[in-house]
Order: structure tokens, then sequence, then C-alpha cells
């Protein structure tokens, strides 16, 4: 009988916890990720507030330093005090250091580029204030200076745009990294969405997985439990009342039988009433058989066990049944067989092989072979993984078709013509009460192999 026992196996967990590593992963991931961006988006903020402030402060700083040191300049002019005039050289020489120290901070080619400018602009600034105050000294000539004076103001204004374009530059700076900071932002969305697409990913695969090899396999064997306890418990019921039928059957079939053969020799061989009652004693036979068939599947007889090499019954059963299957055209042939032993009955072990063996020639119309052998395996049983001795019956007939290898073993359903249908369910209970499994492979018109599965004794 073919067994089906759900285990999660090594493949099946190395997968789980592969998949239980990955999600882990994706979440540590997104979890980086996150923190990361949060990290940035901190340090954006405090850039750019950072960019702000030194945009709008250079852009004043720089207006005001000018705007002192023109103030000075035009004082000087009014007054031609030499005090003055100091103050204004202090004052420019303090516009023009800071001017030098603006360069480390600027991190743009075109803030630079401003910087030399006002840098160029202001060194003729101060060109031209020194060439109208030394021409005010030497002349003193109100009108004239005041007429030279225009210069130093057009160097103002001068100055005065490129302190604008140098804040301009500053904020374009300030552009360009909320464009990097929008761009960083966006990969990091498409990252966390990303991840997370895959953390859903692996969550189906994890799920799939763990239904489709842990869970639906315990649905199938709860089902398949149920069914067989279902099955159980209408057998034990079949079995009381096939056990009570057969006994009142077996008295009256007795007393028939003994009746009988009394009356049989009354009759003369050859007579019509010695064929008759010839014919009655076969269907008594027969009848006494089904009644055994039943009590012996109603309360089947338990093994006496003994270790036995496995090729014995194998060996037995080729004996009795090779010669007799050779008349219709059928080989019964035997493998050589490694030195295996097992613990069975061996009355009832041979029983069950003859039961196979003549299932076996009955699927192959008068001619084939049927291959008897046995082998080691580590396999699963009933009761647990261990090493097994397999007894297989190999035959090349027709093969059991998908209808009737639903009821296989199926008490009373037979397709033979004066069959009872308990030969394989006999048959599995008996090998079930040796521990083992009957169980059974077949492929439609290349034959089927029946394997009487036993532990093996090894000590």
């Amino acid at each position: 009988m073919r067994t089906t026992v759900p285990t999660m196996a090594s493949g099946i967990k190395l997968r789980l916890i592969t998949l239980g590593l990955a999600l882990a992963l994706m979440g540590a991931l997104i979890v980086a990720v996150v923190l990361t961006s949060q990290r940035q988006a901190a340090e954006l903020r405090a850039r750019l507030s950072q960019v702000d402030i030194e945009s709008f402060g250079i852009a004043e700083r720089f207006k005001d330093m000018l705007r002192g040191v023109s103030d000075k300049m035009r004082a000087y002019r009014n007054t031609h005090d030499p005090a003055i005039w100091e103050s204004f050289l202090k004052a420019s020489h303090e516009l023009d250091g800071w001017i030098e120290q603006q360069a480390p901070r600027l991190t743009t080619q075109r803030e630079k580029d401003v910087l030399k400018q006002i840098d160029s602009a202001y060194d003729d600034y101060l060109r031209v204030t020194r060439s109208l105050h030394d021409q005010m000294q030497a002349s003193g000539q109100t009108n004239i200076l005041r007429a030279e004076s225009s210069g130093t103001l057009e160097e103002v204004r001068r100055l005065s745009d490129l302190g604008q374009a140098l804040a301009r530059a500053h904020y374009d700076s300030r552009n360009q990294l909320l464009a990097h900071a929008n761009r960083t932002l966006t990969q990091l969305r498409l990252s966390v969405l990303g991840l997370l697409g895959l953390l859903f990913a692996f969550g189906i695969a994890l799920a799939t997985v763990v239904y489709r090899q842990m869970i639906a396999p315990l649905r199938v064997q709860l089902g398949e439990s149920l069914a067989l306890a279902e099955r159980n418990e209408k057998l034990a019921s079949l079995g009381m009342l096939a056990a009570g039928v057969a006994h009142e059957i077996r008295n009256p079939l007795t007393a028939i039988k003994a009746a009988l053969f009394i009356q049989q020799k009354k009759f003369k061989p050859g007579s019509s009433e010695r064929s008759d009652a010839d014919l009655v004693q076969r269907e008594i036979l027969r009848l006494e058989r089904i009644v055994d068939d039943f009590l012996q599947f109603a309360r089947p007889a338990e093994p006496e066990l003994a270790t036995i090499s496995a090729d014995l019954p194998l060996q037995e059963v080729q004996g009795l049944l090779a010669a007799h299957f050779a008349k219709s055209g059928i080989q019964l042939v035997r493998e050589e067989s490694p030195p295996l032993r097992i613990k069975a009955d061996p009355a009832q072990l041979k029983q069950v092989l003859i039961n196979l063996v003549q299932n076996a020639a009955d699927s192959m119309k008068d001619q084939g072979v049927i291959t008897l052998r046995a082998r080691h395996e580590p396999k699963r049983i009933s009761n647990g993984e261990t090493d097994v001795v397999v007894l297989e019956v190999v035959d090349t007939g027709r093969g059991i078709s998908p209808e009737i290898e639903k009821r296989l073993f199926d008490p009373f359903f037979t397709t033979k013509a004066r069959g009872t249908g308990l030969g394989l369910p006999i048959a599995a209970r008996i090998v079930e009460k040796h521990g083992g499994a009957l169980q059974y492979q077949t492929r439609a018109n290349q034959g089927t192999t029946f394997s009487v599965v036993l532990p093996e004794v090894t000590a």
C-alpha cells in the first residue's frame, strides 16, 4: 500500500532559512536606508541654513563695508582731513582682507570667478582713490577734484554690482545643492520602494514555501488520516459482520460436505449423478475458501516472527509456482540477492508473495516474465526511517488503470470473475502486522512492481 509520510527535508529547511535571512537582510537594509535618509535630510537642512546665511550675509557685509569705505572717502574729499584719510586707509585695508578671507568659503567656480572680479575691481578702486588723494594734495583745486571723483563713484557702483553677483552665485549654489538633495532623496525613495518590493516578494516566497512544503502536506496527511480512520472503522464493523456470517455458514457447510461425501459413494464413476456431485463438491470447497478468507480478513492471525534469510521465501515461491506458470508461457525468475535478513512469519510471508505472484500472472494474458528479487534500501516506513529489505514482485503485464488503482486495496473489490476481492487487503494487513508496508508502482502497458517493505535485521 502506498504510504506518504510528509517530513521537512533538509532542502526545505535550507530554503526556509535562506528566505528568512533574506527577509532579515531586507528589513535591515530598509532600516539603514531610512536612517541614512534622515541623516542626510538633517545635513541638508544644516547646509541650506548655512548657505542662506552666507548668501545674505556676504552681500550685506560687503555692501556695509563698501559703504563705510566710500563714506570715508567722500568725507576726506570734502574736508581734506588727514585723520579721515588714515581712517579710510584702515577701512579699505579691512575690506581688502575680508575679500581675501572669502576665498576658502567658496565652493563653486562661478563664485570664485566673481570674487576674482571683486578683488580686481577693488584694486582699481584703491588705485583711483590714491590717485585722487595725490591730486588733492598737490593742487587743492576743488572743482577739478570733484570732476575727478566721479571715477571713484563709478568704481563703487561696479563693486556694488559685483557684490550682488556674488550673492546670486551663492544662491545658485544653494539651488544646485537642493537639486542634488532632491536627486539623492529620489534615489533613496526608489531604494526603499525597491527594498519593500523585494521584502514583499520574499515574504510571498516564504509563505508559498511554508504552505507547499509544510501546510499542504499536513492538510493532505490530515485528510488521509481521517479517511484511514473512517476506513478502519468501517473495516472493523465489516470484519465483525464477516466473522459472524462466516462462522454461521461454516457449520452447515461442514454438514453439507459430510452428506455429499456419503452420497458420492452411491454414484458410479462417470455417471451424470457423480459429475453433479463432483461439481457440488468443488463449489463447497470454493465456499470454504471464501469463508476462510472472510475469517482471515476479520481476525488475522498474529505472525510468529523468526529471523530468516530474505531470499528464502522467494526461493520457495519460485519452486512452488514456476512449473505451473511455465505451462502458460509465463516465466517466474528470481534474481540473486545479497545476504539480507528479516524477521517474519515464513508461512504468512509466503502467502503474501503467492498472492502477489498470482495477481501478476493474471495481468499478463498467458505470456511474460515475473521477476522476484530482494534488495537493501534506507527508507521510511510506519515506524520511522530505518534500513529495510524490499521484496519485489515485478511483472511485464499491462499495468493497473487509474480507475482500478483508486480501489485497489478496498475489501471485496475485484476484477476477477471468481475472486473475493480480499487477497490484497489480507496481504496488506499481514505486512502491516510485520511492521512493514505493502507498496506498488505501475505504468500503463509496462508492468507493475509490488514491494513488501520490511525492517532489516542487522544484529
